[in-house]
């Protein structure tokens, strides 16, 4: 990545790409593990270990933030497919194909349709917003 300005302007190119970017994601996973192996080290630190620390600390900070909503979606998504299984028993194809537009929607605003609409209602709801 080399030193000083350089690394910098690689980091910012790095974070201009668009989050789905395999590159992109890929990359920041290996800057985190370089970053927390260098801040393990931290009584040894030299002067160019920790520029690259202060430069990549933006970088970090976008893969946590990232990492987080991941794990929010993912939450959500499992809170919406258990309340449909309660509902119904099984999340078919049909029923998985509304699960997306449910997650468009607060909690507060998809458990009560998940909980209260038939089966029919929700596929006709939904299906109809695709």
């Amino acid at each position: 990545m080399g030193r000083g300005e350089t690394q910098r302007t690689a980091i910012d190119e790095l974070l201009a790409l668009p989050e789905s970017n395999q590159l992109r994601q890929n990359t920041l996973k290996l800057i985190t593990n370089l970053r927390v192996i260098i801040v393990q080290q931290q009584e040894t630190l030299t002067e160019d270990e920790q520029e690259l620390i202060m430069n990549l600390s933006q970088a970090y900070q976008q893969w946590e933030e990232t990492t987080k909503q991941q794990g929010v979606q993912q939450e959500r998504r499992q809170v919406v497919e258990n309340l449909l299984k309660f509902r119904f028993g099984s999340v078919d194809e049909e029923l998985a194909r509304v699960v997306d537009s449910l997650l468009q929607l607060t909690p507060e605003e998809f458990t009560p349709l998940c909980l209260e609409l038939s089966r029919e209602d929700l596929l006709a709801r939904f299906n109809s917003h695709q």
